[in-house]
């Protein structure tokens, strides 16, 4: 599994001094991003080398989170030129951390981009972003 160890955000769409897109792979779900407000939001991570994706879980926190989740993928060196991987619609809940656990199928990935196309707020946070690898 990949938390922070060799994964880390190139890209976020907007950032909060207090809770700024690092957070996302720091390996700590107490901390997270949180998005500045309207849709689409996305960040990019990219991993140190080439890595064999079997599925990822992303962590986010109640009515601070995303409604629709598009991630698409790249091996290049630069985080450009992206193509799906998946995309994925979660339920609203209420009061707790929720881990949602996403399939990739061993798919091979240098960069990791996630679309965040609506959330249940005008605000969404993302704790943590867990990878297992194949």
């Amino acid at each position: 599994m990949i938390d922070s160890s060799g994964a880390q955000v190139v890209l976020a769409s907007s950032s909060d001094d207090n809770h700024p897109p690092e957070n996302i792979t720091d390996g700590n779900s107490k901390t997270f991003w949180m998005s500045t407000g309207m849709f689409p939001q996305e960040f990019v991570i990219r991993f140190a080398e080439t890595t064999n994706i079997s599925s990822l879980t992303v962590e986010s926190y109640n009515s601070m989170r995303f409604k629709h989740l598009r991630i698409e993928k790249n091996t290049s060196q630069s985080a450009a030129q992206f193509e799906p991987v998946t995309q994925e619609e979660f339920e609203r809940t209420e009061g707790h951390l929720q881990a949602n656990a996403i399939s990739l199928n061993g798919c091979s990935a240098t960069h990791l981009r996630f679309i965040i196309a609506a959330g249940y707020d005008h605000f969404v946070s993302v704790h943590r972003v867990s990878v297992q690898t194949s």
